[in-house]
């Protein structure tokens, strides 16, 4: 075994020769993926994190080599010293490295293995609380292999791009103070000061603009960060994020910086050259009005139809139409009661076309859907020849001029299926645009990436500063309240608040969410106006940011920024299904490691230590 760790040195990994290595000797390490004994040969598929070669063991080349590779099993490791020959008529297509084989002179086992849990392979039913549990076989998959090689390229051309473009790569705190507000805070007990806790930042947000009233220019950083929430496909308690802030600059410098990362990446990593879809060498833009109008989200996923139609206005001109449901609301319309730039009640459509051949069964088994989101049903109607309506608890109410009408908002045909939601605009957009996906989905609409056509990159822009709590009654930031507002919109300020729109934006991909950003508020007075119409006093705001309104007074540049997803943003670009699969080590859906076991109870002297109790038994 010392010789081949002090002598005989790796030349190759396993998973890089090519026919161009045929004759020469070379040294591998690695795992023992399969084993297949043949009259007399013994052969050994040899992987390694680069990929997999087959090892041939003769006895009548080495008989000692031979005899370590008949004792060898499933994930032994093992060292091997051979040449490199053609396969010949044995080739294997399938393998990067079918055309040649390694003909062993010399064979150690460095280890041995148990019979692991589940099989080292790419296609297995293995459950993921098993696979997470023992990770660090999991992570011996080339699929994993291949997806964090993929985020380690994605954060070096990240680098390389940020550097190019005048970047400095800064770090800031991870223990900070905490700041109420925003979203909840891992707490971590500050034992030199007992009864005083610090937060695990949930981003850089504050130190970056600090670094911009420093005169750092133009600041990023790969950094971890920390949200306790709940868990979704595509959230962890512990993220990753491409953090950057910038001096004197407007939101097109920005999408600049940002488009041109993306386009480097896509084709460094994936190999698709975004050019070919966007030869600008920009992404589109849509207004935040247009997509929730659209889409009913912020994130649209515009690689297919089925978009939405705002019945709204119509209802209120037809009075409802004669439809007891959709009465009230246009009675209390034309009253003015729910007059807002955003009306709190909407009423939306959405259209599944006659090809879908949609039964009345396959409608129940929507509305079931649409109850699962909280909904109380899904209102629908089959269109008939002449445009009447069937399979429709509406239609023996509806006027006809109503439901010519709503065809005609539509675009209906005959055999076309109208679902229509009504109620509190939140919940009819969130519906109604997860009905969309759900349709989208089951009617296979949405189409694969892995081409430049299929990857739908999107700027939302222009959102409102403001959004109404009404459980809270009153304004709360819609992003955060250091978010610039369009001049044009000061005016609403104080008068008309949910009016107000800013310079806030995010990046969508395929209908995620990759990075979302803001031009910051550095004027003073301004920034107290926002205070005041978010209720936060001034005594307030010197307890929660006043280091940071400090720091504004000092000569603060105009500056802004964004952060991208680093997690989400390698699972899009390498296709896997979840940010699991690009994460080393991730949390389980309970927000639990279920390798180590963490979270843990801790000794009583060490709470003790910490001055802290706990109410859990």
């Amino acid at each position: 075994m010392a010789r081949f760790i002090d002598e005989l040195k790796r030349t190759h990994y396993a998973g890089t020769l090519r026919e161009e290595h045929i004759g020469q000797e070379v040294v591998l390490f690695g795992w023992v993926a399969s084993r297949r004994d043949q009259g007399g040969c013994i052969f050994i598929d040899l992987r390694d994190r680069e990929g997999i070669a087959q090892v041939m063991f003769d006895p009548t080349v080495d008989a000692a080599a031979f005899e370590a590779a008949d004792r060898s099993r499933r994930e032994w490791v093992l060292g091997i010293r051979g040449v490199v020959r053609d396969r010949g008529t044995m080739r294997n297509p399938r393998l990067p490295t079918g055309a040649i084989e390694i003909v062993a002179r010399e064979a150690v086992v460095f280890n041995k293995s148990e019979t692991p849990p589940f099989e080292i392979l790419d296609d297995i039913d293995t459950n993921e609380d098993k696979r997470l549990e023992f990770r660090y076989l999991d992570l011996r998959r080339p699929k994993l292999q291949k997806a964090l090689r993929a985020r380690h390229l994605l954060s070096q051309a990240t680098r390389n791009h940020m550097t190019d473009n005048g970047f400095l790569e800064v770090e800031t705190p991870f223990l900070v103070k905490y700041t109420p507000g925003g979203a909840r805070n891992f707490l971590v007990p500050a034992r030199l000061h007992p009864g005083k806790f610090y937060a695990l930042a949930e981003s850089p947000q504050l130190f970056k603009q600090l670094l911009m009233v420093g005169g750092y220019d133009r600041y990023f950083q790969i950094v971890r960060c920390f949200r306790d929430e709940d868990l979704r496909i595509d959230r962890q308690p512990e993220f990753t994020q491409l953090d950057v802030e910038m001096s004197f600059v407007n939101q097109d410098d920005i999408f600049t910086i940002i488009e041109g990362l993306i386009f480097k990446v896509w084709k460094e990593i994936a190999g698709i050259d975004l050019l070919a879809k966007y030869p600008s060498g920009t992404f589109p833009r849509m207004k935040y009005d247009e997509s929730m109008r659209r889409f009913g989200n912020d994130k649209p996923d515009v690689r297919f139809g089925l978009e939405h139609i705002d019945l709204t206005e119509l209802t209120i001109e037809h009075g409802g139409g004669g439809v007891p449901m959709l009465t009230p609301l246009a009675e209390k319309y034309k009253s003015g009661e729910f007059r807002r730039d955003l009306p709190p009640e909407i009423v939306k459509a959405l259209v599944v076309p006659a090809s879908a051949n949609f039964s009345r069964t396959e409608g129940d088994k929507l509305e079931a859907v649409v109850k699962g989101m909280g909904s109380k049903g899904l209102a629908r109607a089959k269109v008939g020849p002449s445009g009447e309506w069937t399979q429709s608890p509406l239609a023996k109410n509806i006027s006809n001029e109503f439901r010519d009408a709503v065809n005609a908002a539509c675009g209906a045909k005959d055999g076309d299926l109208i679902l229509l939601q009504f109620g509190t605009a939140s919940q009819v957009h969130m519906v109604m645009a997860n009905l969309r996906l759900h349709l989208g989905k089951k009617l296979g609409l949405i189409p694969e990436s892995g081409a430049a056509g299929n990857w739908e990159f999107l700027w939302v822009v222009e959102p409102p500063l403001f959004e109404y709590d009404d459980e809270g009654k009153r304004w709360a930031a819609a992003h955060h309240p250091f978010t610039r507002p369009h001049d044009a919109s000061l005016e609403f300020l104080e008068s008309d608040p949910g009016r107000v729109l800013c310079y806030r934006y995010d990046i969508v991909l395929n209908g995620f969410e990759i990075g979302g950003g803001s031009i910051r508020l550095h004027d003073p007075d301004v920034q107290a106006k926002v205070f005041g119409v978010l209720g936060i006093r001034d005594e307030d705001a010197r307890q929660k940011f006043g280091f940071l309104l400090d720091a504004l007074r000092f000569g603060a540049p105009p500056h802004g920024g964004i952060a991208l997803g680093w997690d989400r943003l390698s699972m899009l670009l390498t296709e896997t299904e979840a940010i699991r699969d690009v994460i080393a080590f991730p949390k389980t859906q309970k927000a639990s490691d279920a390798m180590t076991g963490a979270p843990d109870r801790v000794a009583p002297e060490q709470l003790a230590e910490l001055k802290v109790k706990t109410l859990a038994e």
